[in-house]
């Protein structure tokens, strides 16, 4: 269970994409009423200058747009993925960009953000490229497994900061590439059953978040491609 006083970190590059996360994440710490930490890693003394110069550009933003909002800024040494992980075990969020471009390019962001999101200690939110929308409902993904419950729950979360709705929405697809088709009436009949399990998913968390307006879809198809689609125009992504 995160408490105000830990921070939201978002990890930078120096790139675009990871200055629109450090103001995604800036937003979100205000949000929460939670300090802010700006992070850059870097093991090149040659690099030094850029890396102090990057991390206090981003905080400088971080502060202007936000002047009631603790900002700190950190340059760190380590692998990326260790340093990140490290900082998520006393962090209520990390935040990272989807893929790096700048001085540091695929040094912290793009592969790391996935080695950083699948072990790190609190949610991980990936900013994708481009200006993040303020508009459009929360997505979550689910599965049925104890990972998707917290993840839905943290989509219940979001959403109720927000003033969003909230989409829960569970894939599915016949296993393999040899798997024989469905007939309609056994392809209903998995919906069906999917249908009341995503429900029964939801069915807590209406009750503790009651101003939020749920929709839960269940769509026919890879995983990967359907939330992806569903993500499209939304403002968070939860899976």
């Amino acid at each position: 269970m995160s408490t105000p006083d830990q921070p939201v970190v978002v990890g930078i590059d120096g790139s675009d994409s990871s200055i629109a996360a450090a103001s995604w994440a800036a937003a979100e710490a205000d949000r929460r009423h939670a300090p802010l930490h700006v992070v850059i890693i870097n093991d090149d003394p040659a690099r030094a200058d850029y890396a102090e110069k990057a991390v206090q550009k981003a905080a400088a933003k971080c502060r202007a747009n936000r002047p009631n909002l603790a900002v700190t800024a950190e340059v760190a040494t380590g692998h990326p993925v260790e340093v990140l992980l490290r900082q998520s075990a006393k962090a209520q969020l990390v935040v990272l960009g989807a893929r790096g471009h700048g001085g540091f390019t695929d040094a912290l962001l793009g592969g790391v953000s996935v080695g950083v999101a699948t072990h790190a200690s609190c949610p991980v939110v990936i900013v994708r490229k481009g200006i993040p929308t303020t508009v459009g409902p929360v997505v979550a993904g689910v599965d049925d497994s104890p990972c998707s419950q917290e993840a839905l729950r943290f989509a219940f979360a979001a959403a109720a900061r927000l003033g969003a709705d909230l989409v829960a929405m569970q894939a599915w697809h016949e296993e393999g590439l040899l798997a024989v088709p469905l007939t309609p009436a056994d392809r209903e009949q998995v919906e069906r059953e999917i249908a009341q399990s995503l429900g029964k998913q939801t069915a807590a968390l209406r009750e503790e978040f009651p101003k939020v307006g749920v929709r839960e879809v269940v769509q026919r198809g890879h995983p990967v491609a359907a939330l992806t689609d569903a993500a499209r125009d939304a403002c968070v992504y939860a899976g």
